[in-house]
Formats: structure tokens, sequence, C-alpha cells
């Protein structure tokens, strides 16, 4: 297989290079190891990585590697070598100090820790404080549905600010996602994968890269008129709005809320609204050190029989909707995801043609081959 970069001459002229999907975890394990990472914990964290462009979420995938995680590793804001400390177990319910863990890595463990516990007691949480940065929360909760179980992550940003609360004139949350997977038998595992913001910020920021206009609901300015330049928000002239649009904001604002409680006061984390956050002059301050998880894992059959009979017809009956239109069918989160990855492990992962050519460049200074180019030179 060959790993010419899209630049190259030699190469041919694409929008999209299809990675093997192999070869990307490879050179992505590569990558981590050679920052310090044990070897298990670089491919734990290649495949939480990878998760994002697998799925179709490609704004959570290695988009990422060179502009968020590798810089958390060279500035010593994660340590690589981190054993994360159990500070209080009452069985069920686990307290963990990730001691700054890289968080793709640390929340694999921790939700396969409370799936453990979850099957000697019907439940298990563990909340983790010290933690970096975990990628797509999603991935993180489809950890319990592999254990079958039901998993809810929640996710805070540490002591970094993005968001103002509905008529705030500062900063006071992350985008602060939450997800929730859950078996579904024979059908694809339900995941349900959000910011509780309208968009995250890796999704503006795509938006910018491409050139793309944003739908009107997903920025505005300090007035409160819709922005649609996502460039506008690392220009400082335009803030994040909450999931629910102007009319449904506070659903969102206070789902915020919730992930912060649940994540952050629960365990002891950084907080966004701390003291200190009221002095911001309206855009994003803080960084994301400090973030906290909740990792929550509920064995579905632990009360009664007939949970899975019951989930594989619930979502059975979902996809039997009638539609609107018959060419468009009904559908539930974690659906298309499940068939997205399908596809892309069997015939590459797509990614943009300037990201790949960042990737052979990580490549050519790690001294390591760079991910080969799906199906060429088989």
């Amino acid at each position: 297989m060959t790993t010419l970069s899209p630049e190259s001459p030699q190469a041919p002229e694409r929008a999209t290079v299809p990675v093997d999907h192999d070869a990307l975890l490879a050179f992505l394990t590569e990558v981590f190891a050679g920052r310090g990472l044990p070897r298990g914990r670089a491919a734990a964290a290649a495949r939480a990585l990878s998760h994002g462009d697998l799925t179709g979420m490609d704004s959570h995938g290695v988009a990422n590697l060179a502009g968020l995680y590798l810089p958390l590793l060279d500035e010593g804001r994660a340590d690589p070598r981190a054993e994360p400390r159990v500070v209080a177990d009452l069985g069920a319910a686990v307290l963990l100090d990730a001691r700054r863990a890289l968080g793709l890595w640390a929340a694999s463990e921790a939700m396969d820790l409370a799936a453990r516990r979850a099957g000697h007691h019907g439940v298990g949480l563990v909340s983790v404080r010290g933690a970096t940065h975990l990628g797509c929360a999603g991935y993180h909760a489809l950890r319990a549905v592999d254990h079958g179980m039901i998993g809810v992550v929640a996710s805070n940003c540490g002591r970094q600010r993005i968001a103002r609360p509905p008529g705030g004139a500062a900063a006071l949350l992350g985008t602060n996602p939450l997800s929730a997977a859950a078996p579904a038998g024979a059908h694809p595992p339900f995941l349900l994968d959000m910011s509780t913001t309208a968009a995250p910020t890796g999704r503006v920021r795509q938006a910018a890269r491409e050139g793309r206009a944003l739908p009107e609901g997903v920025l505005c300015d300090d007035h409160g008129t819709p922005v649609t330049d996502p460039s506008a928000f690392d220009a400082g002239s335009a803030h994040l709005m909450w999931l629910g649009g102007e009319a449904g904001r506070f659903k969102g604002f206070g789902l915020g809320l919730l992930v912060e409680v649940l994540s952050a006061v629960v365990s002891g984390a950084g907080r966004g609204p701390a003291p200190e956050a009221l002095a911001g002059d309206g855009g994003p301050s803080g960084r994301d050190d400090d973030i906290g998880f909740l990792m929550l894992a509920i064995a579905p059959d632990a009360l009664r029989e007939g949970a899975e009979t019951d989930a594989e017809e619930l979502f059975g009956v979902v996809t039997a909707c009638p539609p609107v239109d018959s060419g468009d069918p009904v559908r539930y989160p974690g659906w298309h995801e499940h068939r997205t990855a399908r596809e892309r492990r069997a015939r590459g992962v797509p990614l943009a043609a300037g990201l790949y050519a960042d990737l052979v460049e990580v490549a050519e200074r790690a001294g390591i081959p760079a991910p080969a180019i799906a199906g060429e030179g088989r």
C-alpha cells in the first residue's frame, strides 16, 4: 500500500483520501507511543481518536491530533504515564484522580471499570477528576454496550469557559458534552452523543477550514444577532449559542449545567462557573485542564428479565415507523453511525486531502510510515 502525500505529483488529485482503517490505527498508535504512552494505552487512544472519522464525526477525529492531543503531551499538560489513583471506593461508586492521564485512554478505562462494577451491583458509577480531553464522548459510552450495559457519559471542559448563560455577559461553561448508549438487540446500538451548546467548537472550526457558512442558530454576536461566518468565533466577534436555539436556549443551558454538576461537582474537578469567571470580558477564558468525567454503566437486566427483548422490540418499532418520505426511512441516533463505521472499515476512512498531508508531516517528523491509502498497492 502506498503512503503518498496528496500534494505529491505522483498522488491522484482528490478532495479526500481513503485511508485504510487498520493502517490509521497503527499510525496513531506509533505517534502516541512516540510521545511516551505505553503501547497498550497508545492503541486505546488511537481507537478513541479515530472513532470520530470512522463514524462520520470528522470534527472530533484525527483533525485534533496535531492541534489538541500532541500539544497536550508536548506541553506537559497531559502525562503519558500517569497512573490514575482511587480516591474513594464504595463498590458501586468509585472516585478516581486521573492525574493528567491522556483522556482518550483514561475515559475508556473509567467506563470499563464502571461496567465491571455494574456487573456486580447492577450499576457502576466512576467519577473522574484531574483528567484531560476525552475525544468523542460517544465512543466511551459505547464501551458499556460492549459489556452488555447501558452507558452514560458526562464531561465538562475543566476550567475552560466558552459559552455564556442566557442573558449573561461573561462566558461560564464549556460545550459540556453528554452521551448515552444502549444495546438494541439485533439492531445497531442506540447512541446519543451531543454537545449541550448548539454545536461543538470542533464543528465550527471545521466549517471555517472548509470555507462553509454555518446555519443560523449556532453563533450569535453580543446583541444576539445570528452569525453564519464560522471564522467569527475565533476572531472573538461571535460566541456559541445553546442547544435549542433562541426559543429553547434554557434547555441547552440547563443540560450544560447538569453536566457541570455530574462531572465536576461530584468529582471535585475544575469548574467553569468559578468565581474568577465573573471577571471575564465575554470571550473564551481559562484552559481545559482538570476536566471532570462521569462514567455510568447500568445492567439493563439486573432488576428483571426481558430487558434485552424489550429493547430490540423498541428500536424495531422505531425503524418500522411509516416514513413521510418513502426514500427517507425513520432511523434513531446511532443507526447511521454504525452503518458508516462498517462501510469505512471495509472501504477506507475518508480524510480531507489537507488533513492527510498534515498526517504525512507528523509521520515524517516522527520517522514512521504515514497511514496507507486504502486499496492502493495491494
